[in-house]
């Protein structure tokens, strides 16, 4: 089995990486959310080093080996509790891997059903698997730190709802900043959160909770 690679890039794919490692190139699919953390790292002929998932893709006449790469094997460790979900397998995992790695984490010990149901290819039923299987053993993934701006971008509804969330926060007579730091742990804690009310009640849950 091969466990990990050290090699130069020679081609960079949407979600894919070719290496040549000793003279020959290694085709390695890349999770999105794994991809991203090489932004600005990544280029033909830079060096680069993956921790590989290597399995065997079966069809009634062929089988062929296929490599998942990581940058470390905390990544890798979560990809393999990922894929021991009925109906997970790794090819399905390498596309719903799409948001950051400890947003995941994070959602899966939460129970949130429509953040696991908005990644690519997980459906609602999908979702509730997942939780029930993985829920409680995600504490070391969620720890995980993102590089700094790798952070996914906001959508534009996104950023339009945590606007009229402040603005009504600022309405409540609380400072911009005060209310902005309200509003960013509130995403911290469920990312899911699609509307003003539920950015409300996120915020309320957290006041309720701290220390008097």
């Amino acid at each position: 089995m091969i466990s990990q690679i050290h090699g130069v890039v020679e081609e960079i794919g949407e979600n894919s990486l070719s290496v040549i490692v000793g003279g020959i190139s290694y085709e390695v699919f890349i999770p999105p959310a794994v991809m991203r953390s090489f932004d600005g790292r990544l280029a033909k002929d830079a060096k680069i080093s993956l921790v590989t998932y290597h399995y065997y893709q079966t069809d009634p006449s062929k089988s062929i080996p296929v490599l998942v790469g990581f940058s470390n094997r905390v990544e890798k460790e979560f990809f393999e509790k990922f894929i021991t979900v009925s109906g997970v397998g790794p090819k399905a995992a390498v596309r719903a891997l799409k948001a950051p790695i400890p947003e995941i984490a994070q959602a899966i010990d939460a129970g949130d059903l429509g953040f696991l149901k908005s990644l690519p290819g997980i459906g609602e039923q999908r979702a509730k698997e997942i939780i029930a299987k993985l829920q409680g053993k995600m504490s070391k993934f969620g720890l995980i730190q993102m590089p700094a701006g790798q952070a996914p971008p906001e959508s534009p509804k996104t950023s339009a709802v945590r606007e009229e969330a402040l603005e009504v926060l600022l309405q409540l007579q609380y400072k911009r900043e005060e209310a902005r730091e309200m509003i960013r742990r509130a995403f911290a804690r469920k990312s899911s959160l699609g509307s003003v009310e539920e950015i409300l009640n996120e915020v309320y849950r957290q006041r309720k909770e701290e220390p008097r």
